[in-house]
């Protein structure tokens, strides 16, 4: 055998770095979390096979003309994957318990403070106005939303704010948890609020998503395209006439675009770029995002108890963010290991339904601000 082709046959391996094998390992700890730990899998398990993918030496999946590299320009970088997966989300969104209790709206408000404040954390850290505005929209705990603002504003570092959206999501049963306790009383906590059901119309349920739309792009018009498909996915569930195509938003097409928007993501965390001191003060203020906005719900919803005489449970101002329904589902679970009986979700589902659309006109406030085109 020649040197040369000696040569040919050992340059993947003459071509491994640090780098490219930390990923890698990073990549395979995203699918172990995904597949052992079941956290977010049908985000994190593509996530991670993408970065595997795009750090083996010499790896033909990115570059110009590589599949990873032609699916992230042909639906990241022009915003079409989330843009796409808003309108399955708007297709699972039941925005009931908001409309029969619509005050939960204010703590939909109230999750999103974290964005702005770490925002000027970031700021005085270094980091410019986009990118500063960019790593704040991570406490929306919104992925589809992070990419969108980010992509726009500083698109040098989607991938680690993607990473850090997503990671966070998928944590959200540990991250919340202490914060709510350390902010409540046993008390608060064992607050009971009867769930009474008002009957919501199908007439109010087909004009919210129609009014959503027209007042916040009226008003926020960097938001309409992210409002826009949400309230179009809503507006084919609550019609019942395009049952069809509810479905495939909801199914087919949510998984199909979940799966490709994972992948691409993956395939731009490459070592040499991704494995910077900037990605880890990223990860840092994302979680600080996430806490501060998980704090700001809670505090607020004391607010609210103040106000209502000591009948409100605080622990429902943590759902204020946008992971819908995981956060609905830890505050339920926070109140039952108070108090078993104690059935708050569909409170909290309100809230985070607010929380949703609250992060989308927080993402769109930011672009305003920002001067995006």
């Amino acid at each position: 055998m020649s040197p040369d082709t000696l040569h040919y046959l050992l340059q993947g391996v003459q071509n491994v770095t640090w780098q490219s094998i930390t990923m890698v390992l990073v990549g395979l700890l995203l699918v172990w979390l995904a597949i052992k730990k079941e956290y977010e899998p049908l985000l994190l398990l593509p996530i991670g096979a993408g970065a595997i993918l795009a750090n083996l030496p010499l790896s033909p999946m990115v570059g110009e003309h590589g599949a990873l590299t032609i699916l992230y320009n042909t639906g990241v970088a022009n915003e079409l994957f989330p843009l796409l997966i808003f309108v399955g989300i708007g297709a699972m969104t039941d925005f009931g318990p908001l409309l029969e209790n619509p005050k939960m709206v204010l703590l939909g408000a109230a999750g999103q403070f974290g964005i702005f404040l770490t925002l000027l954390l970031a700021l005085f850290l270094g980091f410019n106005h986009n990118q500063a505005a960019s790593i704040g929209i991570i406490g929306a705990i919104d992925g589809p939303t992070s990419i969108y603002v980010s992509n726009k504003l500083a698109p040098e570092l989607v991938a680690p704010i993607t990473v850090a959206a997503y990671s966070y999501m998928s944590l959200v049963p540990i991250i919340m948890p202490p914060i709510m306790r350390l902010l409540t009383t046993k008390k608060e906590r064992a607050i009971r609020m009867p769930y009474t059901s008002r009957e919501v119309s199908q007439r109010t349920r087909i004009l919210f998503p129609i009014i959503v739309t027209i007042v916040v792009g009226t008003l926020v018009p960097f938001a309409t395209p992210l409002i826009g498909m949400l309230m179009l996915g809503n507006l084919m569930r609550e019609s019942k006439v395009v049952e069809r195509l509810t479905g495939a938003a909801s199914n087919e097409l949510a998984n199909i675009v979940t799966l490709f928007l994972g992948l691409a993501i993956g395939s731009t965390m490459v070592g040499a770029s991704f494995l910077q001191p900037t990605t880890l003060f990223i990860l840092i203020l994302g979680l600080i995002a996430f806490c501060l906005d998980t704090t700001m719900g809670v505090l607020f919803g004391k607010l609210m108890n103040v106000f209502s005489g000591g009948k409100f449970n605080p622990l429902i101002g943590a759902a204020g963010i946008s992971a819908f329904p995981m956060a609905a589902r830890v505050v339920q679970s926070e109140a039952q290991k108070e108090d078993f009986d104690n059935f708050l979700l569909m409170h909290a589902m309100g809230a985070n339904a607010a929380g949703q659309v609250g992060s989308v006109v927080a993402g769109g406030v930011l672009l305003a601000l920002m001067g995006a085109s």
